[in-house]
């Protein structure tokens, strides 16, 4: 009944009116209706916290965070360093033999008082590594001399001011390992100080891909890189390689340790 005479109000209310004024209501209440009898979805899904950080802006980002014009000390400085400098007998631990200066860690090194944060590129440290002089360049020969890319790497992360700083990896591509691609250049940046140049720690250069494949197929690598208690560890000083990248050092063993 109140339909009913709502139709009929409103029909005596039109008919009384002009008929460009009535077109015009008819037209307005036919919004009305429609607006009221339809659902709308936000213009934004809500923020829903499932887990990890939600509404922080948090979770599983695609997005690599790191920022490529940085150097990274923990990701890129540091294994140069381990491998370099914090070989046995010379800078892994303080001795009388190397002034009590260890490089292990960014705070034995910043302990070790051979970076002037006033002056870094007049302090010791870059004037070592850079030095000309075998007798006196660090690291001490038999080892290599530092290379281009890696002088220009602590030159641009000293110029960044030398912070301690750190960008985890985002994801870890355990689909797509091979030796070129993958664990050749892992082991230039974190083992060739120890295991490269002309006389390489037990006699192991792994430069070559038929050494390493040597150690891989008789288990030491594997035990190694996973500091299996009674095994010589690798990197013998500082903390074990990221979990990421023992995967991919276990996944190339497993397929065999191709040179593909």
């Amino acid at each position: 009944m109140t339909n009913i005479r709502m139709k009929s109000n409103t029909s005596m209310v039109l008919r009384g009116m002009p008929k460009r004024r009535t077109t015009t209501l008819l037209v307005a209440l036919c919004l009305v209706v429609a607006f009221i009898g339809c659902k709308h979805e936000p213009l934004f899904a809500p923020v829903v916290d499932g887990g990890g950080n939600g509404g922080n802006g948090g979770g599983d980002d695609p997005i690599n965070p790191c920022d490529p014009n940085l150097v990274y000390f923990e990701q890129q400085v540091l294994p140069i360093l381990i491998s370099n400098c914090a070989v046995p007998g010379c800078h892994n631990l303080p001795t009388d033999d190397n002034g009590g200066r260890q490089i292990t860690s960014y705070s034995t090194l910043m302990n070790s008082d051979i970076i002037d944060m006033n002056d870094p590129f007049g302090s010791d440290f870059w004037e070592d590594i850079n030095d000309s002089d075998p007798d006196d360049r660090m690291p001490r020969p038999p080892q290599n001399p530092l290379t281009q890319g890696q002088l220009d790497l602590i030159e641009r992360w000293l110029q960044q001011g030398a912070q301690n700083n750190s960008c985890a990896e985002t994801a870890c591509d355990t689909l797509n390992v091979t030796y070129s691609g993958t664990i050749a250049p892992l082991v230039a940046q974190r083992c060739a100080g120890c295991h490269g140049g002309g006389t390489p720690q037990g006699g192991l250069n792994f430069g070559s891909w038929s050494v390493l494949n040597s150690v891989a197929a008789d288990g030491r690598l594997a035990d190694a890189i996973q500091h299996v208690p009674g095994a010589p560890a690798m990197p013998p000083t500082g903390a074990m390689l990221p979990d990421c990248r023992i995967q991919q050092f276990l996944i190339w063993i497993d397929s065999g340790a191709p040179n593909n």
